[in-house]
């Protein structure tokens, strides 16, 4: 992946206070059930094609997608008894994409280190791995997980 100099200050935090160098160019927002991130990966996947990203970014950003609204929903809001919808924003920073999910958990993401013959617990390794960059910010609602992919020239 070619090298982008990580240059930006801060994400919406789903504040959408947003940076003039950012431009939103989708948001949706979904129940809070597993059954939901399917159409989420969707889409962000669709966000990418109609932007036209790389060849490549659609399906990277659709997998991606999918990691960060599973644990959006596996781990956000679980105390609640009326959970809020998972929200999620694509966004364009110059040579970037920007997805984040929002979600009303204030728990920390972290990566873990997961036994081989576990069969969860990799998502945010993967979000690393793939990605340009993520990382996730603290909000008056919850948190905001998101990753970046280089998706334009």
């Amino acid at each position: 992946m070619e090298e982008i100099p990580n240059t930006h200050t801060a994400r919406t935090g789903c504040l959408h206070i947003v940076d003039p160098a950012l431009c939103v160019l989708g948001e949706k927002r979904i129940p809070h059930k597993a059954r939901n991130v399917a159409s989420a990966r969707r889409f962000v996947r669709d966000v990418a094609i109609e932007w036209n990203a790389a060849e490549d970014i659609p399906e990277i950003a659709e997998l991606l997608t999918s990691e960060i609204v599973t644990n959006a929903i596996v781990h956000g809001a679980v105390s609640l008894t009326t959970r809020p919808p998972v929200h999620i924003t694509v966004m364009r920073e110059g040579k970037l994409m920007v997805v984040e999910t929002c979600d009303s958990s204030s728990e920390i993401p972290r990566i873990r280190n997961v036994a081989s013959m576990e069969s969860s617990g990799r998502g945010l390794a993967v979000v690393k791995e793939l990605s340009h960059n993520w990382g996730w910010l603290p909000n008056p609602h919850g948190k905001s997980v998101w990753f970046e992919l280089v998706a334009w020239p």
